[in-house]
């Protein structure tokens, strides 16, 4: 059995600014939006709502990094998880690490440590959090 896994992101009306952070941090292709307005959905969001993103996406390879603006009274703060990127050399984990703690919150700086030559953890600035590994 083949089976993916993708982390879906929720936001307080901050996806799409969320996910074009993420694209200028982390690159990726592909990257859509699908809006509550024309959509089936449109009748279960406020009227100041109708622009906001009922759906997006953004590619890694064989990965999606997906979200959306949850409706005002569905959203709950980000907890119990943090999503994982693993990096192939220091100075990319290092690039990453520092674009995505750009207005965030630091947890661990991102150092060596027994395990691998660069690991650190943050929240970004939309409270999402982030643990970055180097694979070198």
């Amino acid at each position: 059995m083949k089976m993916d896994v993708n982390p879906y992101l929720s936001f307080n009306g901050q996806c799409e600014a969320a996910f074009k952070f993420y694209e200028k941090c982390l690159g990726g292709s592909g990257l859509s939006f699908h809006k509550y307005a024309g959509s089936p959905m449109s009748d279960q969001v406020p009227p100041e709502w109708q622009d906001k993103v009922m759906h997006a996406t953004l590619l890694f390879g064989n990965t999606a990094l997906m979200g959306a603006d949850a409706p005002p009274s569905y959203f709950r703060e980000p907890q119990g998880f943090s999503i994982s990127l693993s990096v192939d050399t220091p100075e990319d984990s290092d690039r990453v690490f520092s674009a995505l703690a750009e207005g965030g919150k630091i947890q661990m700086p991102i150092q060596q440590t027994f395990w691998t030559s660069r690991f650190g953890v943050l929240i970004d600035k939309f409270g999402i959090p982030w643990m970055v590994n180097c694979n070198h």
